[in-house]
């Protein structure tokens, strides 16, 4: 019963941040926070796909926050095949020794939109692969602000495009940003709803 209040009181939590609830403003108000109303909401996890990360165990928040990035990944069911593709590609050790990245990490149901013959055709070709993998990665950790109107150059070294605000974000126009902002040892994770192509 315990578990299913967890994650019914999981939801509102960014709402009611930013009321003046006086439980609230007491444990968790800063002046920084008061002063500008996206702060509480932005500076944790955010999103409607956040309601599907495990509430407590390595897969939790709490966590992916102390694994590097690959082995944060692997303890998130939703990214099961993601993680399956990284192993594949041999990219687990690149993506945990990188310093300060930010993840656009697909979901298994993104994934899932790609025609399984096509897919199987990448998973086996570990050179289109590491490239398509290597352009869900910038080289550097990304706040929400910085994707309301943002190019970034990936690994894969052409860039992509992030626009929205709030809690509501977009990658290169077509990916939609599902859990944003999850912390992990070394990077940044923003778990998106579609695989990201690279232009070239």
């Amino acid at each position: 019963m315990a578990v299913a209040v967890t994650a019914a009181a999981a939801l509102p939590l960014a709402l009611a941040a930013c009321s003046s609830d006086s439980k609230d403003s007491t444990a968790k108000s800063t002046p920084s926070a008061t002063a500008s109303g996206d702060a509480m909401s932005t500076d944790k996890p955010f999103g409607p796909g956040c309601a599907s990360v495990p509430k407590d165990g390595a897969g939790s928040f709490d966590g992916m926050a102390k694994d590097p990035v690959a082995t944060a990944a692997s303890n998130n069911p939703a990214l099961s095949t993601l993680v399956a593709a990284v192993k594949k590609a041999g990219l687990v050790d690149t993506l945990n020794n990188a310093q300060n990245i930010t993840v656009f990490a697909p979901t298994n149901d993104a994934f899932a939109k790609i025609p399984k013959a096509d897919l199987d055709k990448v998973l086996n070709d570990k050179a289109q692969l590491t490239k398509i993998l290597t352009y869900h990665v910038v080289g550097q950790k990304l706040t929400p602000k910085q994707l309301e109107n943002g190019t970034f150059t990936t690994l894969e070294k052409s860039s992509l495009t992030t626009s929205g605000s709030g809690t509501t974000y977009k990658v290169n126009d077509t990916s939609n940003v599902v859990c944003g902002n999850v912390p992990t040892a070394n990077a940044t994770v923003y778990i998106v709803d579609t695989v990201l192509m690279p232009k070239s």
